[in-house]
């Protein structure tokens, strides 16, 4: 019984997410193997090689891989799967675009999301917004998994010492061509991957006040900058902040919520998160049912004091 993770990478190093992935694919018993595809991607084949647990790094080079195209990636799985018995994706926007083609093309059902293995063949996975949790077996042979990355710990990125294989990938499907990509530049660290993340809500009232209040609080505190939907929605913060079901699910170390209600759109999205600070003058508000502290208080004098005192 073995398990390949579809490791998620820039080729020349690893994302984190492909971390807690390798954690989910661990416990499901056996070796773990980890396929690496991309364009002159020997640099993120050899940190690969680094992950602790990984017995084995399958390094597949291609010019029609450099973009991860999901028809590509797809057929190249399809190529090896027959040697394994679990194949697991993050399910991040990339995993959840090349594992339901995958399953379809083996003709088995998919996994989504899974927060817990219980055994090799039965996973957890949230529903209803987290409200409730899904217990799934599968008799599948092969088990296509899609794994929510906050429900695992990261695998140590160094000790391991996989060998690396290098393979013939599949030709390139024609089914899809890389036009471009328009990439935001940031000096704050990414959402998904943060230890500390300010996320600012509704209350806050407009973009400017936003920035003029949250900004200097995620400086001070080198955190990633969040938003509700409610503020996304408002056009306070751009999409890519927004956290919550519809938008990133995170979980960081420390996670403060400013005039942010608790809709459960957005607990959903952080409320596994190490420690939980919320500052609200509504004392009612379902924000405090999650919080380990709770601030009740107008967040325009209590940001900027917290600031002032760090």
């Amino acid at each position: 019984m073995t398990a390949l993770v579809i490791a998620e990478h820039d080729n020349a190093s690893i994302r984190p997410a492909t971390l807690n992935t390798v954690t989910a694919a661990s416990q499901c018993g056996g070796e773990v193997h980890v396929l690496v595809a991309g364009l002159n991607a020997g640099a993120a084949a050899q940190a690969a090689s680094q992950i602790a647990g990984v017995a084995k790094v399958i390094h597949v080079d291609g010019a029609h891989f450099e973009h991860g195209l999901a028809e590509n990636m797809a057929a190249q799985v399809i190529a090896l799967a027959g040697s394994y018995s679990h194949i697991l994706f993050p399910a991040t926007a990339s995993g959840k675009n090349i594992a339901p083609r995958v399953a379809a093309l083996l003709d088995v059902g998919q996994i989504s999301d899974i927060t817990k293995v219980d055994a090799v063949d039965t996973f957890e996975r949230p529903i209803y917004a987290g409200n409730a949790i899904a217990i799934v077996q599968s008799l599948d042979a092969t088990k296509v998994i899609t794994v929510r990355t906050t429900g695992f710990d990261a695998a140590a990125a160094s000790g391991g010492s996989a060998a690396v294989e290098i393979v013939t990938g599949v030709a390139d499907s024609g089914k899809s061509t890389f036009v471009g990509s328009e990439i935001a530049k940031s000096d704050r660290p990414e959402l998904t991957a943060a230890k500390i993340i300010v996320s600012g809500g509704r209350a806050l009232g407009s973009a400017e006040k936003f920035n003029e209040v949250m900004t200097p609080l995620a400086d001070k505190l080198g955190a990633a900058l969040g938003a509700s939907r409610a503020a996304v929605d408002a056009g306070y913060a751009p999409n890519d902040w927004q956290v919550g079901q519809t938008g990133k699910i995170v979980a960081p170390q420390l996670y403060i919520a400013a005039g942010i209600s608790g809709a459960i759109q957005h607990l959903a999205g952080m409320k596994d998160s190490k420690v939980i600070v919320a500052i609200n003058k509504d004392a009612e508000a379902p924000i405090f049912s999650v919080a380990d502290y709770g601030l009740e208080a107008d967040l325009f004098t209590a940001v900027p004091e917290l600031v002032a005192a760090l």
